[in-house]
């Protein structure tokens, strides 16, 4: 099996606990092989984005991922390539796009391999993923850009946005969930929009001292918190919270667990900063 150089390092997934004679409910799209990866996925990927999940049928969370990207790959228009990996049956497959845990999906875009997220997601978010990866393709010369429709009360936020009318662009971002309560690209917009209406006017600098001054004082670390995303310092934004989150209890701490939430909800779901606050939160709750 010839590989490009970036792939390959030791898996381990001992964790898992004993064969389940579960199986997928839907097709599984293409199998990979030893002998199918190079040939017919990392191959084709010079041309067209290829989406691989390794899954296995002893972990029901990997097997739910796997249906929804079946599901999501069958109204596509085939315009991206779906492949599974059975990490069972398939161990030195498993090695090449260095597993570590499944659910596991990975992107291949011109031979390069894209780690895309390690645990279970909503389908909304997980098409917002396939979305990004098929951009980032298509700014390569791979595959086609991915076409846009904007709804109308969409383009009256953007507008709105870019005049720094916040309010405006919330109010109609609104509109459009109200008309379309699950459309997630609104959900999107309005959080970023109800972030820059909190962080407006404020002075960062002496937000994080008295954030800092005040460790208890909640207020000042929901602030804090939320300048520091929009400096683009989620690391920061994510600790800040998560410490809070640890040191209170009650009604604090869910108000603390559900800003942090919010914040989560503004960062690609693929982010490594993300994947490790995620698995925080969860330490720090149970």
């Amino acid at each position: 099996m010839s590989l490009p150089a970036n792939f390959g390092r030791a898996v381990d997934l001992s964790s898992l606990g004993k064969p389940s004679p579960a199986k997928p409910s839907v097709a599984l799209g293409k199998e990979v092989t030893a002998a199918s990866l190079a040939t017919d996925f990392v191959s084709l990927s010079k041309s067209k984005v290829v989406i691989l999940l390794c899954w296995s049928a002893r972990s029901p969370e990997s097997v739910a991922v796997l249906e929804t990207l079946a599901k999501i790959h069958s109204g596509s228009n085939d315009v991206w390539t779906f492949g599974s990996v059975d990490v069972d049956a398939q161990p030195e497959v498993a090695q090449a796009l260095q597993v570590r845990s499944v659910p596991y999906a990975v992107g291949l875009v011109g031979e390069q391999l894209l780690p895309l997220f390690e645990q279970s997601y909503p389908e909304a978010q997980i098409r917002m993923v396939i979305e990004k990866v098929l951009s980032i393709a298509a700014e390569q010369g791979i595959g086609g850009a991915v076409e846009e429709k904007m709804e109308p009360e969409e383009d009256e936020a953007l507008a709105a946005l870019e005049n720094h009318d916040y309010l405006t662009a919330e109010i109609a971002y609104k509109k459009l969930l109200a008309r379309k309560p699950a459309d997630v690209f609104a959900k999107l917009g309005l959080a970023h929009t109800q972030l820059l209406i909190r962080t407006t006017g404020l002075d960062a600098n002496a937000v994080l001292k008295l954030a800092t001054d005040q460790p208890s004082n909640l207020d000042a670390q929901i602030q804090c918190a939320d300048c520091e995303v929009v400096a683009g310092k989620y690391d920061l934004a994510f600790d800040r919270l998560l410490n809070s989150v640890r040191t209170t209890s009650g009604v604090d701490q869910t108000r603390v667990k559900n800003h942090l939430l919010e914040l989560f909800a503004l960062v690609d779901p693929a982010d490594p900063r993300l994947i490790k606050a995620r698995s925080a939160l969860a330490n720090a709750l149970f």
